[in-house]
């Protein structure tokens, strides 16, 4: 059986390239191991890339920045069997702003918004750390500042199974199952916040809460397949971001856990609940691909 994975930025964003075309090979070798050929799109017109490939294909994923990838997970997902988060969801999780308000009406911390002074500011829709930077000037059209924070920078990945589905059989009532807490590598040079990499698996005093707060991230905002959730952990454990999607941090869960990452996604997409996993070890990842076992 063919499986579609198509990365945007490998043909159309050279900035983020390296990052896009390591979680590309992650997955490709994982759908291989188990048996599947893996097609992915070309230098041509994305959208349509993906409706030339996806009718050969079983199943689909899409790995595009965070504002474009409900509208390409749309075209992708009338097609063939989508094993990432839907796309209403995705449109979701792309504005930051509605995001954070969603999570803090249902009771989780958010940065605060801030309208003076220093500040964090970042786009409203927006990709990872790119163009996010400390200072005290005036957002630009499309950005929003929040409040500082400090203390340890972490990701969740989680692995939601179906909430929705092509056929109603495809709901599980499974919980969001984490696969693993992350460390993130932060670099703020001179204001401007850079994302490097980071470690995972990591234990953390407060791993308990950060693992039931991740779970009740994706159950309000109905995320699923595989989503990565930023926080900063201090006196407060703080939502960053939500990225429903798959994240870097993929690279170095993949390279130390037993099970097939596109097992996973295949079985919580058909509403079967996610076994256990068995992560052997810890990685050290980079943005390029560049992975340390220890």
């Amino acid at each position: 059986m063919n499986v579609l994975l198509a990365e945007y930025t490998l043909h159309h964003d050279p900035s983020l390239a390296p990052e896009g075309e390591a979680m590309l090979k992650t997955l490709k070798q994982s759908f291989e191991r188990l048996g599947y050929s893996v097609a992915s799109p070309g230098e041509g017109d994305f959208g349509e890339e993906i409706e030339r490939i996806a009718p050969d294909c079983r199943y689909g994923l899409v790995i595009a920045p965070d504002h474009l990838l409900a509208g390409f997970t749309r075209r992708m997902e009338g097609i063939t069997h989508n094993v990432g988060t839907d796309s209403t969801n995705a449109a979701v999780c792309a504005n930051k702003r509605l995001t954070a308000r969603i999570l803090a009406e249902h009771g989780i911390d958010v940065p605060q918004e801030v309208s003076a002074g220093m500040r964090v500011i970042k786009p409203v829709r927006g990709s990872g750390s790119i163009n996010v930077r400390i200072s005290d000037e005036e957002p630009g059209e499309g950005e929003f500042g929040q409040e500082i924070l400090t203390g340890d920078h972490l990701s969740v990945s989680v692995i939601g199974s179906r909430v929705v589905g092509d056929v109603c059989s495809f709901y599980s009532g499974a919980p969001p199952f984490v696969l693993a807490i992350n460390r993130q590598e932060i670099e703020n040079n001179d204001g401007r916040i850079t994302y490097l990499g980071g470690e995972t698996p990591v234990e953390h005093p407060r791993a308990d809460e950060i693992r039931k707060i991740a779970q009740k991230v994706v159950t309000i905002l109905g995320c699923q397949g595989y989503i990565g959730i930023d926080l900063i952990v201090g006196d407060r454990i703080t939502v960053i971001d939500v990225n429903p999607r798959i994240t870097t941090s993929l690279i170095g869960i993949a390279a130390v856990m037993e099970e097939e990452i596109a097992d996973l996604l295949i079985k919580a997409s058909e509403g079967i609940e996610p076994e256990p996993v068995h992560l052997n070890g810890t990685a050290h990842f980079d943005t390029h691909g560049g992975i340390i076992r220890q």
